[in-house]
């Protein structure tokens, strides 16, 4: 267990990781890798999913590949708390199966697979919010604090792939719901 929560931006390409290096400044607690997501050692990945669950393309593909069964999990649990259909702006927190990450959070950007999000961002604040209110405030089901067991989390660039999203509006919306929900 770390001594102090980690927030790890992913960036896989430059732009996204030029755009994350501007939220690090004043917080010691978040770093920029640039590289894969599937190369960290984190206790939760971030799925800017679809509102169904449906983990077939850009970062969620990656996933459902590495992590086997995830998008059966998680379908599964947006099912059983949201009825069949998470809304932007909530999330999911399903078990991996696998060591690390040993959880993801599945925070949709868009209602279904493969739209283009507003170029306002709205979606990725949102889903940054809802994810970070999930690490300040959720409860696992056995009890415990999310913020007990979830010791860091890796955030890619949040619609910034099928979503269409440019990364410095991404970033933004980011750095945005940092400051109200963590301050």
């Amino acid at each position: 267990m770390r001594e102090q929560p980690e927030l790890v931006l992913v960036a896989v390409d430059e732009p996204m990781a030029v755009a994350w290096d501007g939220l690090v400044a004043g917080r010691p607690w978040v770093r920029v890798c640039r590289g894969s997501v599937t190369d960290l050692e984190v206790a939760a990945v971030v799925s800017p999913a679809n509102s169904f669950g449906w983990m077939r393309g850009g970062i969620d593909g990656v996933y459902a590949r590495w992590l086997p069964g995830i998008e059966d999990r998680v379908r599964a649990a947006i099912a059983a708390e949201a009825g069949g259909e998470l809304p932007v702006g909530e999330t999911v927190l399903v078990p991996t199966g696998a060591t690390a990450p040993a959880w993801l959070i599945s925070a949709p950007t868009m209602r279904r697979p493969g739209e283009r999000l507003h170029r306002s961002g709205r979606a990725a604040g949102s889903a940054a919010r809802a994810v970070l209110l999930r690490w300040r405030d959720g409860v696992l089901p056995d009890g415990r604090p999310v913020r007990d067991v979830l010791d860091s989390i890796a955030l890619p660039g949040l619609g910034t792939g099928v979503g269409g999203l440019s990364p410095a509006v991404c970033a933004r919306r980011v750095a945005e719901a940092l400051d109200e929900v963590l301050g």
